[in-house]
């Protein structure tokens, strides 16, 4: 089997001969993605708000007392 140099396999990957026109570029977008709904209005716009609780942290177990064990305070 050839061998093939990484950068230059890379390199040949990456970028293409040709390039696509705007035209075909939203063709290809329409095929992959089909019709894209209508853009939502400004006045139809509204702020989030988080309601759900935090996912980044965990929920607290146990008592204050037992935090305080936990983390060696007091």
């Amino acid at each position: 089997m050839r061998s093939v140099d990484a950068r230059t396999h890379n390199a040949v990957m990456s970028e293409p001969s040709e390039s696509f026109t705007d035209d075909e570029y939203a063709f290809l977008r329409h095929v992959r993605f089909g019709e894209l709904p209508p853009a939502v209005r400004p006045e139809d716009r509204v702020a989030l708000t988080e309601t759900d609780p935090r996912r980044d942290r965990p929920e607290p177990a146990g008592e204050p007392e037992e935090w305080n064990l936990r983390h060696g305070a007091g």
